[in-house]
Formats: C-alpha cells, sequence, structure tokens
C-alpha cells in the first residue's frame, strides 16, 4: 500500500493513504542501517500490521523530487511565502533570505501578503510592484475578511504547498480558511499525535483533496543563508538576471564594476532599491563570515 508521510513524531510515522485513511507506522530498521530518516512528504510503500488499528510499517521510501533542509521536508512543488502587510510591518530583508532559499533548492515562490483589510493601499501598491516585477507571483489576503481565499485556493490546486513565514503573520488562520476540516487528527490518531502538540511544532502535511496537499512549518524570525558563497549571492536575485549581459565584466558582482547593467537598472527604477540593498547587506555578511 502507497501513501505520503503527513507527520512524524517519537519514531511514529502517519501515513495518509491512496484511500484516504491514516496509518500509523514505523520505520524499518533499514532504514537506520542506511542512514535514511523518513521525511514529511515522503512517498512510502507500507505493509499493514493491523487493519482495523491502522497500523503498519515503511518498507520503502520512493526516490524523492527534492528535498528541503530546513523545514526537513520533500517532494514540495512551491512555497508558499506569507508575512503580514502590516501590523507588523513585513521584514524585507527577511522575505528576501526566503526568497534566495527557494531560488537556491529551485523550488517555485509565491508572495502571499496578509491582514489586506488594515493595510494602507500605497503600501499594498508598493508590496505588489516590487516583487510582481521580480517575477514573483503576489497574492493579498485577509482572513479576517476572507478576502483573497479563492485565487488563493487555486495556486495550491493538485500541487504540494509548503507554508512558510514567521510566526504571527496568519498562517493558522490561513489553512483554516483553505480548508476547515484540514485537522486530520481524529479519533485514535489525534489521542496519539496530541503527545508533540504542545510542545515543539512539527511540520505536517495536510491533505485538501485530489493531489492537493499543504505543509505548516514551525514559524521562522530569522533565517540564515550562511552556506551560499557571496560570489554566488547575485545568482538568487531573479531580476538581476535580466540585466546582467549589459555587464562590461562577465563575473559582476552589481556593487564596485563599472558599467554594470544592474545598477544601471537600479539607476533607471527598474529594480527595487530595496531588493537591492537587502542584495548589498547579504553579500556583506557573506564575505565577512569566518571560512572553516
Amino acid at each position: 500500500m502507497q501513501g505520503r508521510i503527513i507527520k512524524g513524531i517519537g519514531g511514529f510515522y502517519y501515513i495518509h493513504t491512496l484511500s484516504n485513511e491514516v496509518y500509523e507506522c514505523k520505520a524499518k530498521g533499514i532504514f537506520r542501517n542506511k542512514k535514511i530518516k523518513p521525511l514529511v512528504g515522503d512517498r512510502v510503500e507500507i505493509s499493514v500490521i493491523d487493519q482495523q488499528q491502522r497500523k503498519g510499517n515503511i518498507v520503502e521510501i520512493l526516490p524523492r523530487k527534492n528535498q528541503l533542509i530546513r523545514p526537513a521536508v520533500s517532494n514540495v512543488d512551491q512555497v508558499l511565502v506569507i508575512f503580514a502587510a502590516t501590523k507588523p510591518s513585513p521584514n524585507l530583508n527577511l522575505l528576501d533570505r526566503f526568497l534566495i532559499t527557494m531560488e537556491e533548492y529551485g523550488v517555485e515562490a509565491v508572495i502571499c501578503f496578509n491582514k489586506r483589510d488594515i493595510a494602507e493601499e500605497e503600501e499594498i501598491q508598493r508590496l505588489s510592484s516590487v516583487y510582481r516585477e521580480c517575477g514573483y507571483r503576489v497574492l493579498f489576503t485577509s482572513t479576517r475578511e476572507q478576502d483573497g481565499i479563492l485565487p488563493l485556493q487555486e495556486i495550491l490546486k493538485e500541487k504540494t504547498t509548503v507554508l512558510a513565514g514567521p510566526s504571527g503573520v496568519g498562517k493558522s488562520s490561513i489553512i483554516n480558511l483553505i480548508n476547515p476540516d484540514a485537522n486530520m487528527e481524529t479519533g485514535d490518531i489525534s489521542r496519539k499525535i496530541e503527545r508533540g502538540k504542545h510542545t515543539t511544532r512539527h511540520s505536517e502535511l495536510f491533505f485538501l483533496g485530489e493531489d492537493t496537499f499543504i505543509m505548516d512549518t514551525p514559524g521562522f524570525s530569522t533565517l540564515y543563508v550562511n552556506h551560499i558563497e557571496a560570489s554566488e549571492l547575485k545568482e538568487y536575485f531573479k531580476e538581476f538576471q535580466l540585466y546582467k549581459q549589459q555587464c562590461r565584466f562577465q563575473g559582476c558582482i552589481h556593487i564596485n564594476e563599472p558599467d554594470c547593467g544592474v545598477k544601471a537598472a537600479l539607476e533607471q527604477g527598474n529594480i527595487s532599491k530595496n531588493r537591492y540593498e537587502n542584495y548589498i547587506t547579504i553579500y556583506e555578511e557573506l564575505k565577512l563570515q569566518k571560512k572553516y
């Protein structure tokens, strides 16, 4: 029987099967011996031990399409990065770090600004302009007024989407609006999973419909990209790619070099000043960090 790991706690893995049932499974010792750790999002083969109690063993982890490190999840189609449009004001440096990370993984990012109902229209237009011009899809939602939820549901359809973003921006509220029945912890499963509910939060996959899953992850207040080489950082800013051919030097870093296409685009207003300043900040961090 095949299914997907929707949650893992204390050595138990909860598998959502093609028949929309959830089995509690242990991973066979062979995975430990091979130093393979099952991840939330993994497609797996299980053997059923007790049909009535829905218990089984994971016997095979099917090939992964991709794997994120933080959060440690697999088989992701896209990431929905959620920030508040206001209260708190979005930390765009942190947002850009999320986008850099997703560019590195090769996973499409969709940006969602929540709390649209209390944001100034001028700020909405500014945020929309900055990130749409970079080539990202940008949505604005209001969980209080249930606004913008239908377009969001369309973007999620038939994909596995990871929700990311800092705490307190309305991720849980968005999940509840997308699918009020997303909480699959019912009956015996609820009691089994309860152990982890009030301690460390875990990544969890929710089934929304045919081939449609969303994954909630712990909130982030900071995100480090210190494993990237400073000289490589420019490759993860999508808008730079449009202008780098106009640089005089092939390895242009777009900071101090003369005849730089990116800096020319910045001066002409074709690249966001805020994004460029975040690029400089992160570049300097990476350049100064000690190499071990």
